[in-house]
């Protein structure tokens, strides 16, 4: 169970979390979903992670539920599938929740819940060569607790075509829908994630942990007064923050500022 995620923190602050079962194509079992829910809460935690990155050992980014575990649940009583589908629900809800920036590496296959994990990324780079579906009306299922973030990534109509039709589709079309972010060869893949990284890094830290508040809320209710007067005390509270004092005062007397030091 350990050894199913291999954690990786570097000195710049970029956390690597890759799953480890590469024999049977990262697919998750309860362990699994435990193991990366733990660590993404540690991450959530720890002061020095500034970028999540998620990633598949071997060919594959995750092939989504280990078949031999959905088996094991097919015998399941209805209150033991009820606590299994909140562990499933837990691990989307904690990585869509991070503070920090999140991305998806993906390469080779992302099924199913591996397509939850894509979704609930703030970026995701892939590969022309992966592929992605939600298969689970093959089996008598649907992606149930994944899809509140499968219908945020790519909308309610895209995303009813994909939980009811089962295709496969490429990276292309993943980015079409908004499921990815970035296109990259295989072979630049790693070192176009490191430049976005960098790019990322050199924001203002507590701003970059704000902006993706706001961009949650206030995708989540009407452009009333209350969302205005929100949106109002925020920027006043950040123009009087001491990140937000440094980051105009290195603007105007064009230096770096301290967060960059």
């Amino acid at each position: 169970m350990s050894n199913t995620v291999i954690e990786k923190l570097l000195p710049n602050g970029v956390m690597h979390l890759s799953l480890n079962r590469p024999e049977i194509h990262n697919a998750f079992d309860d362990h699994q979903i435990d193991r990366l829910t733990s660590a993404l809460e540690v991450a959530e935690n720890n002061e020095h992670v500034k970028v999540v990155v998620i990633s598949g050992e071997g060919k594959s980014f995750s092939a989504g539920g280990d078949l031999s575990y959905m088996r094991h649940m097919g015998s399941n009583s209805y209150n033991e599938n009820l606590i299994d589908a909140a562990r499933l629900a837990k691990l989307m809800k904690t990585l869509s929740s991070l503070s920090t920036p999140t991305i998806a590496r993906v390469h080779g296959a992302a099924f199913g819940g591996g397509v939850g994990l894509v979704s609930c990324c703030d970026f995701a780079f892939a590969t022309p060569a992966a592929t992605f579906c939600l298969s689970e009306v093959k089996l008598g299922m649907i992606p149930a607790t994944i899809a509140p973030y499968i219908v945020r990534a790519v909308g309610e109509k895209a995303a009813c075509r994909l939980f009811m039709s089962a295709e496969v589709f490429g990276s292309n079309r993943a980015w079409q829908l908004g499921l990815i972010s970035h296109l990259s060869e295989q072979d630049s893949l790693d070192l176009d994630i490191q430049m976005f990284i960098k790019s990322l890094l050199i924001n203002a830290p507590s701003a970059v942990e704000r902006a993706k508040k706001i961009a949650s809320e206030v995708s989540q209710g009407p452009i009333d007064d209350a969302m205005i007067e929100k949106t109002v005390v925020l920027i006043a509270d950040l123009r009087a923050s001491e990140e937000g004092k440094e980051g105009l005062s290195a603007f105007l007397e064009k230096r770096k500022p301290k967060w960059t030091l």
